[in-house]
């Protein structure tokens, strides 16, 4: 039941996606494939939902737009063998949890610890205003928590 009202939720987000709002620079060609590719995720996301067996598992909010991220990780042998999240928000925050729960899956703890905004603007692949950044960044802040947790 909560997985069909999770896909009611993206479907009527979907439909009021402000796409100039995703990045008021004029972008190049390649950037336009990448902000494609950003509502891509942000409308079909990969990994939305709670593991049923993880690790740990943290969950983080931005007060000042709404946003809110969590990330379920199960882990063995110091690698992450399954990682999802669930949450709402803008484009770019629901798409850098996909991007970001694609990325990490089978890597070691050490290497997901060391991801940096510029890992995540790399993976978005345009230029983010500040405002923009702190909804891109709010996954990788989740993911980076829930690995404290574990130490």
């Amino acid at each position: 039941m909560a997985e069909k009202r999770n896909e009611e939720l993206i479907a009527e987000s979907a439909a009021v996606i402000n796409h100039p709002e995703i990045t008021a620079a004029a972008l190049t060609e390649q950037e336009e494939i990448y902000k494609e590719n950003i509502i891509d995720h942000y409308k079909y996301p990969r990994n939305k939902k709670e593991l049923s067996q993880y690790t740990c598992s943290r969950t983080e909010s931005n007060p000042l737009c709404g946003d809110k991220i969590s990330i379920y990780l199960a882990v063995d042998a110091g690698k992450i063998t399954e990682i999802s999240f669930q949450g709402h928000g803008c484009a770019i925050s629901q798409a850098s949890a996909s991007m970001l729960t694609e990325h990490s899956k089978g890597m070691s703890l050490s290497s997901v610890a060391s991801f940096t905004e510029k890992d995540v603007q790399s993976l978005l692949g345009i230029p983010l205003s500040p405002i923009r950044m702190k909804c891109a960044i709010l996954s990788l802040k989740t993911i980076h928590k829930a690995l404290e947790e574990l130490k």
